[in-house]
Parts: C-alpha cells; structure tokens; sequence
C-alpha cells in the first residue's frame, strides 16, 4: 500500500485525480490533499472519505510515497524540492521540469522504462497536447520510424483552464454591443472581453494557442521538444500550428507523419487497433473523448505529400489522460514495483 497525496487539490486537475484515485481503487492507505493558504481546512473527498485540505506552503510532506502535483511551473519549482527532500516522488503536472536531463518524462504506456530512474524523485507529466498524440505515434515509429511530424492542434479552452472556460461561457451567452466584430444575420456584434485570449473564443478559432515566443508559441515549442524526447527522437523534425477552438473538453489534431519505411494505411490501422491506450473510430471527435481514457484515431490515410507518409486526426480528454489520469497511472506502475 501507498501514501500519496494531491498538492493543488481543488484544481481542474487536482479535483479529477482525486475522483481518478477513486474510481481505480489506487492501493492508498494514506491519502493527504494541498492546496494554496486560501483553501486550508477545506473538506474534500476522495471517494466516500473526506480529508482536510493542508497549506501546501508550509505543510511536512515527510512520510508520502507519492504527490501528484497540479500547481503551475513557478510554484512546482518552489514546493517540489521540499516534497522531493521529504523522500516523496512528485510527479508533476507542470511545464517546470519537462526538459531537465535528469526528470523523467513518461506518458504510461509509452515510455515506462525511464521510471528506471528518477534521480530528483520528480516525474514531469507532458503538455496535455502531447500526451494526445503520443500512444499514436510511439506505436507507429516503432513499426516504421518516424521522421517528420506536421501538426494542426484544436485545443480546447480548458487547456487555458477555469478562466479558458468563462470566458466562452460568457462570449456565448453574453453578446456585447455591436461594433463590427463578427456578422449574425446581417449584423455586427461584438463580445465583452476577450478573457484569456487575443480575440474572441466563441463561434470562433484562434490561431495561436499559447503564449508568443519569437515566432512561435510555447504550446508549439512544447510539442516538438516533448514529443523528441519522449520518442527518444532528438532529431526528429516537427511543424506544429497550436490552434483554439470553442470547445469546452478534448483536445484534436491533425498529424501529417513521414517515415524511414513504406508504411500503409492498413497496416497503420492494424498497428494501431492493437495499441494500448488507442481506439481507432471512423470519425473522432472531442465530444467522444470528453469523459473517456482513449486516444481516439481515425482519417488514416496516406498523405500524397510525404515520403512514406501517413496522415490522420485523432482527439483525446485534456484533462483525463491529457493530465490528471496520466499522473494517477505513473503512481500506479510506480507503487507496483
């Protein structure tokens, strides 16, 4: 049995691995909840048990085996050295330590093997977009090794989290004055506030997801770094176009891929149907994966413009697999050994 504790308990994420940790009996017979000073005291639960919330910023995390942590980098980079000096392995939600040589990046089931060694005792979970693609591509490169990704994203406004989600809340039931923004019927309207985003969100799309840097975003600089290193690919060439969409849950994305070897539609398919973690479906959408483990693929076909290439849409729960059930899995395989 474990002790495993959730530090940013009363999050987007932190609130679903707890019902995570529930639903898949995780074998705890110690379970603690952090969270900012704000919410110390609270009383949450886990299942049918409740649990006090501890301020995250000065509690003693001696004594836990595991703390899934749901916090933002800057504050990952502040609480988890003290959680990793209690002897505990964090595994970290955030973008804090993806790229250190000596953290662990893991998506369950395609890289278990680099559990073998957890130097810092921190574990870094990827960017939810990653993970989406991941299962996917790792199952594929095995088969026919993966030169070159081009990606098109559709992340939804969860992944901006809880302001993401007011703010196309708002922009769909709350119409502005009018003011040439976009047309209904004839008409311009315009929305309040853009919230989170550079324009607005609703009955719209918006090409940059992320922040800017340099002539990218870090949602784009994510992916092709994360996707290099879980793959074990450091070469590997990536073209990703981040994008928001209106929705509310599930990541998409298109994946124009090229590999070393002639590799079929069917045979890509049969792969695939034959992967943990992978259903392949006519048509994906975020509304089948809202609510549900699978990365969910279809539209294998091949791409005329690549050599040896395959192209393909698949969509996955941001938040499920994108994080919260990622993390409970990597306790898991850890709490087994």
């Amino acid at each position: 049995m474990a002790r495993i504790g959730v530090l940013g308990a009363t999050g987007q994420v932190g609130s679903l691995a707890r019902k995570l940790l529930a639903e898949r009996n995780f074998p705890a017979d110690e379970i603690r909840l952090f969270a900012s000073a704000r919410s110390a005291g609270r009383k949450l639960s886990v299942g049918d048990a409740e649990y006090t919330v501890e301020d995250a910023d000065t509690a003693d995390y001696a004594g836990l085996d595991f703390v899934l942590t749901s916090i933002g980098a800057t504050a990952s980079k502040q609480v988890l050295p003290r959680v990793a000096a209690a002897g505990a392995i964090a595994i970290d939600n955030s973008s804090a330590y993806r790229m250190d040589p000596e953290v662990p990046l893991v998506v369950a089931d395609v890289n278990d093997h680099a559990l073998g060694s957890i130097p810092k005792n921190i574990v870094a979970n990827p960017n939810c977009t990653t993970m989406a693609a991941m299962a996917v591509m790792n199952a594929l490169n095995k088969e026919a090794g993966l030169t070159r990704m081009v990606v098109s994203t559709y992340q939804a406004v969860s992944g901006t989290g809880p302001t993401g989600v007011a703010a196309l809340e708002e922009q769909v039931t709350k119409l502005g004055p009018t003011s040439g923004a976009l047309t209904f019927d004839g008409e311009a309207v315009d929305f309040p506030d853009f919230g989170p985003y550079l324009g607005p969100i609703a009955f719209n799309v918006l090409p940059i997801a992320g922040n800017l840097v340099d002539d990218e975003t870090n949602e784009e600089k994510k992916f092709r770094d994360e996707s290099q290193k879980i793959l074990e690919l450091p070469d590997l060439s990536v073209s990703c176009t981040c994008v928001r969409v209106p929705v509310y849950t599930g990541h998409s994305m298109t994946i124009n891929a090229e590999f070393e070897r002639d590799l079929s539609p069917e045979r890509a398919t049969e792969i695939l149907r034959a992967t943990t973690a992978v259903e392949v479906v006519e048509m994906p959408t975020p509304l089948m994966a809202a609510g549900h483990d699978p990365t969910y693929v279809g539209r294998i076909r091949r791409d005329p413009g690549a050599r040896n290439g395959i192209a393909l849409f698949l969509s996955n729960d941001n938040l499920r697999k994108g994080a919260a059930l990622n993390a409970v899995q990597i306790a898991e395989r850890l709490a087994s050994r």
